[in-house]
């Protein structure tokens, strides 16, 4: 049951956020928003939806484990297995973007979120509305002066919708949504318990992967279709917005606290690691291209970093 429960939620998170996304985006066209400024906000908050309700949801219900495991198993596995994928598909070219904003924001949030909960192990209201106002800062700085550096992810069928329609795929989004969290946290704490593994195992393996499955299945699609350049910036991107977004949203709502010491003593290590070998695996062996061999390599290391977290 608590399988079933887990993958009738993250079908629920998948169609939530779609739903939502769509209603966001309608909403804002039909206010006239500009493309850009939709694509990096509305469009990033609805598409981290998933991501987002489970966190809070999970920092509410008492199981803070599974809120931390959920973003830094969700970044380990956007790097290791979304991007090990993709190249492992095709080559990819990264953008001068990378080195100068993205990857250095990236490290910055990280290393931020790492001494905010080292040493205390609690994530607490203000910590989070710095993580927060650190992002709104990155969004202003991106919409005033790295306007081309932002990849246009809106739907493809983006459209102006109907007053009725948006407010419809709101609703049935905003329900989905709440439906998925809650069956996939019953599921996740069911099954610790059923197979006598932490919460933060389950959030780190099971709930992570299981809310960047969209992540995967845009890339590849995108890849074999060959429609539009993928974009190490855009993986990135969720990487920022799940630490700055996520979790400073989740703490300013309710302080977070670490239960498992081995979010600790390893998880943040792993998550922190991966990040960092980014930068040398764009620069070697060939400058400013992701190739099968680097796919390799970030797919070898997520593979041992989940095979070691059930030894």
């Amino acid at each position: 049951m608590n399988i079933l429960f887990i993958g009738i939620g993250l079908v629920l998170l998948i169609l939530g956020g779609n739903w939502l996304l769509k209603a966001a985006v309608g909403l804002s066209l039909r206010l006239k928003i500009p493309k850009i400024v939709i694509g990096m906000t509305v469009v990033s908050f609805a598409t981290s939806a998933p991501e987002l309700i489970v966190s809070i949801k999970s920092a509410l219900d008492g199981h803070a484990d599974i809120a931390f495991g959920n973003v830094i198993g969700s970044n380990i596995a956007n790097l290791g297995l979304v991007l090990g994928i993709t190249i492992l598909i095709s080559t990819i070219s990264v953008e001068k973007s990378f080195y100068k904003t993205d990857w250095p924001v990236m490290m910055i949030s990280s290393v931020l979120f790492y001494f905010f909960i080292a040493f205390d192990g609690v994530l607490e209201r203000y910590e989070g509305i710095i993580l927060f106002s650190f992002l709104l800062i990155f969004l202003i700085y991106l919409l005033k002066f790295q306007k081309t550096a932002v990849v246009d992810e809106m739907p493809d069928d983006d459209v102006e919708l109907p007053l009725n329609k948006v407010v419809l795929f709101l609703v049935i989004g905003g329900v989905a949504l709440w439906g998925g969290s809650e069956l996939l946290i019953d599921g996740a704490v069911g099954m610790a318990k059923n197979f006598n593994v932490s919460e933060r195992i389950i959030g780190i393996t099971i709930v992570s992967v299981g809310t960047s499955i969209p992540e995967l299945a845009a890339s590849v699609i995108a890849v074999l279709k060959k429609e539009k350049a993928i974009s190490l910036g855009n993986l990135i991107g969720s990487n920022v917005f799940n630490i700055l977004g996520v979790l400073g949203v989740t703490s300013m709502i309710t302080d977070v606290t670490v239960v498992d010491q081995g979010l600790l003593s390893n998880d943040i290590f792993w998550m922190l690691g991966i990040s960092f070998l980014i930068f040398p695996l764009v620069f070697a062996p060939v400058k400013m291209k992701l190739t099968w061999k680097e796919g390799l390599i970030l797919l070898a290391l997520y593979l041992f970093f989940i095979v070691r977290m059930f030894k």
